[in-house]
């Protein structure tokens, strides 16, 4: 299985920004323990702060993919653009946070990805990446039986 993992703005400064909240890991430390926690797996990692640049991924995914794990940080709570590209996306899109955007300030409370993706994991830090994983594995697993 070819599983693309999309991280939005900001992603690449973890590790820097706020560890109390979003942890130490880097973005590269997170991606080479999800290689190794999902050794079967064929996973693309990208990550951009440019909006376009994400949409662009979301459109072209079904060439190259079976589904798509997206950690889309802030734009989750306002990105009209990115959500259209998300319900558009012919693929399971499975949406991820690492801190609980319940918890946090209010803002933060509704995410616009939610009701387009197939479920939304946060709150646990880079372990929601797996559980992503995880619950994409066995969503492709049921649709090719």
């Amino acid at each position: 299985m070819k599983i693309l993992v999309l991280n939005g703005p900001n992603l690449n400064m973890l590790g820097i920004r706020k560890p109390e909240i979003y942890g130490i890991d880097t973005l590269d430390a997170i991606n080479t323990y999800l290689k190794k926690k999902f050794p079967d797996l064929d996973l693309e990692f990208f990550q951009s702060n440019t909006e376009g640049e994400v949409i662009n991924k979301l459109h072209f995914a079904h060439k190259s993919y079976q589904g798509v794990v997206i950690n889309p940080g802030a734009w989750s709570h306002y990105s009209l653009a990115l959500r259209d590209a998300v319900e558009s996306c012919i693929l399971p899109v499975i949406e991820v946070h690492l801190s609980n955007i319940a918890s946090r300030e209010e803002f933060r409370h509704i995410s616009v990805i939610s009701p387009v993706a197939e479920g939304t994991i946060s709150g646990f830090g880079r372990y929601s990446y797996v559980l992503a994983l995880q619950a994409m594995v066995d969503r492709l697993s049921k649709k090719e039986k």
